[in-house]
């Protein structure tokens, strides 16, 4: 038992250098094998990547064997968290996203960048900060001990809001009334992040307890699965910034530009949804995954609809972008921090 606790420490307590290492292996593929990654990138059902799917995927399916769907419909009895998701996620953070974008854009970055494009970069945080996360908040959830029927329920209620909220709260802050949501990416993220890794699950949970037990499960097989999850994230990294590494050695300022507003909303909104949650009285495993709900976004739907509205080398596509590339350093980060608070 010891020798598995110390070997998951080692994982976490040199996560930001691994995190360090692949972000510079992945821009150093993306700058010297360009065509071959392009290749890979291009690896997609409905927009969602292949490669990145099976990954997001290993590291949500060690948070879905510990679903117990017995215990799902106690929730019904401790409603604050979901309701604390729910506010934050739909009455502030798309707001707030864009008002950090248009502090940003429009006013301290108004002698670099004209009005015109200032309003494509605007747009594009719009489309990140109206899409909460759905798949990566299995992973946040998982390494700060986070209740995982809870947050399957959180996702859920998300996914569903999804579909009726999206397109009146991104329209209200655009301006815009005709906006086209590729629902089939939608419906094929969930099914991808959620429904599989779910029923794969649960199937396991099911499978490995009658051949095991119950204790055997908890205090050898899951623990199994931790380093998996952290290896995951770290291949996921090496892939995105092989993605944008041209992009990442040509503009960089630019980058560095947009992703500064971003960065702040991330902060932002986590400690406004933990001091919530802190407020509310929320047990620790259900007020951090609360926080990394609001904090993270359904990338690969904001992605595919800035592509669909603007077009794929767009000012708004590249905001979206920088918003992949910034989330997994920064939600660690927040990963870290929620541990440290632990209470």
């Amino acid at each position: 038992m010891n020798k598995q606790k110390r070997q998951i420490g080692f994982f976490e307590k040199y996560l930001s250098v691994w995190v360090v290492v692949c972000i510079a292996i992945g821009i150093f593929i993306g700058n010297f094998a360009g065509e071959s990654v392009q290749i890979v990138s291009k690896l997609e059902v409905f927009k969602v990547n292949i490669p990145v799917a099976v990954l997001v995927w290993l590291m949500i399916y060690p948070m879905m064997l510990q679903v117990d769907f017995s215990s799902i419909k106690s929730i019904r009895k401790r409603p604050k968290g979901l309701l604390l998701t729910l506010v934050i996620n739909w009455l502030i953070k798309p707001f707030t996203m864009a008002f950090f974008a248009w502090i940003f854009f429009t006013k301290i970055y108004s002698a670099i960048i004209s009005p015109e494009l200032a309003g494509e970069y605007i747009a594009g945080a719009i489309l990140l900060g109206a899409a909460p996360c759905t798949a990566m908040v299995f992973v946040w959830s998982y390494l700060t001990d986070g209740d995982p029927n809870y947050t399957l329920v959180q996702v859920s209620i998300n996914d569903l809001i999804i579909l009726v909220a999206y397109i009146p709260i991104v329209g209200l802050l655009l301006g815009i009334t005709n906006i086209q949501i590729p629902y089939e990416t939608l419906v094929a993220s969930v099914l991808i992040f959620v429904v599989v890794p779910l029923v794969a699950g649960y199937l396991t949970h099911k499978t490995v307890v009658r051949r095991k037990g119950g204790e055997w499960f908890k205090k050898v097989f899951l623990l199994k699965f931790k380093p998996v999850s952290i290896v995951a994230l770290l291949l996921t990294l090496i892939l995105l910034f092989a993605f944008q590494g041209n992009n990442i050695s040509e503009k960089p300022l630019i980058i560095l530009l947009v992703a500064v507003p971003l960065i702040i909303q991330t902060y932002f909104i986590f400690f406004i949804a933990w001091i919530g949650g802190r407020k509310l009285k929320l047990p620790h495993a259900i007020c951090s995954p609360a926080a990394m709900i609001g904090a993270s976004n359904f990338f690969e739907l904001a992605v595919a609809v800035a592509i669909a509205l603007f077009g794929l080398q767009s000012p708004a596509a590249l905001v979206t972008v920088v918003g992949v590339l910034v989330e997994v350093p920064v939600m660690l980060s927040l990963v870290a921090i929620a541990n440290k608070w632990k209470y």
